[in-house]
């Protein structure tokens, strides 16, 4: 099974970043969490994009706050799926992170989730690798109607609650 790259511009992102690794842990994914920045570290970052396939990478996560550059530079720097996780910080409550990661040119495209989405941007990468893993699918296919069952469950509730 590929990996999944989680790259976070900064420490401080990891308490939203383990949302995403959680998930990828419940699948069994395995993963990789690295701290690269497009700005302090920028070669150090494309060098990871560039040999991420080489590496047995099958997706990147990319999180970031602020100028969100992250995702971007990733997806300039490599074919694999990017999925951008705009982190919300101190100012502008993660808007300037969504639009920096959601607002790529033409060429460059970087999956965004929404402002925290960590739990998703590990979803999507399952679903994106799942194309090609069966096994992988049927953990996803389970996942999904086991989601729908617990929603079920609170309707009826709510309906007997109401009499209904």
């Amino acid at each position: 099974m590929k990996k999944v790259a989680v790259v976070m511009g900064s420490d401080s992102d990891l308490p939203v970043v383990k949302k995403a690794t959680d998930v990828l842990e419940e699948f069994g994914v395995p993963f990789e969490v690295r701290v690269l920045s497009a700005h302090r570290t920028p070669l150090e970052a494309q060098e990871f994009a560039r040999s991420a396939r080489d590496n047995g990478f099958g997706v990147i996560i990319a999180a970031a706050g602020m100028a969100a550059h992250l995702a971007g530079a990733f997806a300039a720097n490599t074919t694999l799926p990017v999925i951008g996780i705009p982190i919300k910080a101190k100012y502008l409550d993660g808007v300037d992170a969504l639009l920096s990661t959601v607002q790529m040119p033409t060429g460059m495209p970087v999956a965004t989730v929404a402002i925290d989405g960590a739990a998703n941007a590990a979803l999507l990468s399952i679903q994106m690798l799942a194309i090609y893993d069966d096994e992988l699918r049927q953990k996803y296919d389970a996942y999904r109607a086991e989601a729908t069952s617990k929603v079920l469950e609170k309707d009826r509730t709510i309906k007997a609650q109401f009499g209904l």
